[in-house]
């Protein structure tokens, strides 16, 4: 869901639409905000997959994945702390944690397609080290808990949009977050959607800024901005 470089696909997520009317929140509801929608897109890429060898596209793009593994690098996370990517679509970015040496890597999504795609894509790179599973985020199995690190890269953005009540399912993925993360664990989050000052409220509860990360910037009519927000977060 996302070019090969930040902001670029803004993706399919973009919170701002000329169809529909915003909700409260400011966002206009979507169907890219729905379990249905990525069902669909998922089984279409894993058709794909089988037909071409083609993963897909990488959310937010690469440099994404490289940005957030070199935090973890830079802060000597240990390659045997545990990782949960929520949302994580075809798992290409587990695959890249695994390359780097990570050893306890979870990926989940609530589309069954995705997990399918991301085990196909896995086991082409002959991985045998990482965990998948069919789980809804905001309605969680008692199995999920006690990881160091959790992933985010436009998942919450989905969540937002969703037409079904979105405000409420944001503050069940804030709950959500904050039952699988261990404390002091850290929560990375990229976002399309939000700006740093809207994260620091949506996650107001629970946790704090830890590091903002540097994302491209854009300038235009003699201001400047990013198209993309990427922070990090501590359970406290």
């Amino acid at each position: 869901m996302s070019s090969d470089a930040d902001g670029g696909s803004g993706a399919e997520v973009a919170a701002l639409s000329d169809k529909g009317s915003p909700g409260e929140d400011g966002f206009v509801p979507s169907a890219l905000g729905t379990r249905k929608h990525w069902d669909a897109v998922y089984e279409r890429e894993l058709q794909t997959f089988r037909e071409f060898g083609d993963t897909g596209e990488i959310w937010f793009g690469e440099e994404s994945m490289n940005r957030l593994i070199r935090w973890m690098q830079k802060h000597k996370i240990p390659l045997d702390a545990s990782v949960l990517d929520i949302g994580t679509g075809n798992g290409v970015f587990l695959v890249e944690l695994a390359k780097f040496g990570f050893s306890d890597i979870t990926g989940i999504d609530y589309s069954p397609s995705a997990i399918q795609l991301s085990g196909s894509v896995i086991e082409k790179e002959g991985l045998s080290n990482i965990k998948l599973k069919v789980e809804d985020f905001l309605n969680l199995s008692t199995q999920l808990s006690g990881f160091h690190i959790c992933i985010d890269k436009g998942t919450f953005d989905a969540i937002s949009l969703n037409p079904d009540n979105a405000i409420e399912k944001r503050k069940q993925y804030v709950k959500s977050l904050s039952r699988v993360l261990k404390v002091k664990g850290f929560f990375l989050i990229t976002s399309c959607n939000w700006t740093k000052e809207e994260l620091l409220n949506e996650f107001s509860e629970g946790f704090e800024l830890f590091e903002e990360l540097p994302t491209p910037k854009f300038s235009f009519g003699g201001r400047s901005g990013n198209s993309v927000a990427a922070l990090v977060f501590q359970k406290m």
